[in-house]
């Protein structure tokens, strides 16, 4: 990855009644454009993520989506969507002045089906961090496991602040734990963000707004078929596993798929991000 960098402009783009969004632009002021998508939902940008990108080729530009990071109010769920942030991204750009960029993403928009959240909040990854997956059940009553997502989502919207608190640093903490191929302790420790949580519970008990399989449809592969993609994915990713990956794959036969053999969900795992940052160099000129 690139050296750090600062950005050379930060603002704040009001998008609705009730949102106002974070963003900052670093690198070359006439380079490609490129914008990064966070994960999350509510993960918010951190500087890192700047440097994916070739600072002298890239016009960079972060922003924080509804509610997450610095965008205000934070962690509000009104008027949160899908949707609407796919409408807020058109906004920055045509508020940028930008007529193309490159659209660097991943996580949270990789999970393309109910099958692939089942998998990580109800059986699957619990089979393989049984321990972790004691402690992430642990707050909720044995007679509402069955569903994992919901009734996180209640606990997380309790009026009891020490019950919401709990919630969200367990929720938090089970993603931590098992996003990166050996655990780091580190991450985990970064899991007392409780907005992330909610906004996160938010999207996923909504089925991300998005009805199953919507895309992966021939109609919606067809819009982005000529654009030039790459996915680089983790093989032991428990958070987005490759299937969604192997199934995008197979829908849209045109994009360059890389399977990282020794690599989870995190994006800065070594060998993830040396494929992100090669791709990046290479489609730097297009």
């Amino acid at each position: 990855m690139y050296p750090p960098i600062e950005p050379y402009f930060i603002g704040k783009l009001k998008v609705s009644d009730i949102h106002e969004l974070y963003y900052e632009i670093s690198g070359n002021k006439d380079g490609t454009p490129v914008v990064f998508l966070h994960g999350g939902p509510g993960g918010g940008t951190s500087p890192g993520d700047r440097s994916f990108f070739n600072p002298d080729k890239y016009k960079i530009i972060l922003f924080d989506q509804r509610g997450s990071g610095k965008s205000t109010p934070t962690a509000s769920v009104e008027d949160n969507t899908t949707w609407d942030l796919v409408k807020d991204i058109e906004v920055l750009r045509e508020k940028l002045g930008v007529d193309k960029w490159h659209v660097f993403g991943g996580s949270w928009g990789s999970t393309l089906s109910l099958a692939e959240l089942a998998f990580f909040y109800q059986e699957g990854t619990s089979h393989l961090f049984p321990e972790a997956w004691e402690e992430f059940v642990a707050p909720i009553p044995e007679e509402e496991r069955h569903d994992m997502i919901l009734a996180y989502h209640a606990q997380l919207n309790s009026v009891d602040e020490e019950t919401r608190l709990r919630a969200a640093k367990a929720w938090s903490k089970w993603e931590m734990t098992v996003s990166k191929l050996y655990v780091d302790p580190a991450y985990i420790a970064l899991a007392a963000n409780d907005d992330f949580s909610t906004l996160e519970n938010h999207y996923f008990i909504n089925s991300g707004f998005m009805k199953e399989g919507q895309l992966l449809e021939k109609q919606s592969i067809d819009k982005i078929r000529h654009i030039p993609t790459v996915v680089v994915q983790g093989r032991y990713d428990v958070c987005c596993p490759a299937t969604t990956a192997h199934a995008l794959k197979k829908a849209f036969p045109e994009l360059t798929l890389h399977i990282v053999p020794d690599a989870g969900h995190s994006a800065s795992e070594p060998g993830t991000a040396k494929l992100l940052v090669e791709a990046t160099d290479k489609l730097a000129d297009l």
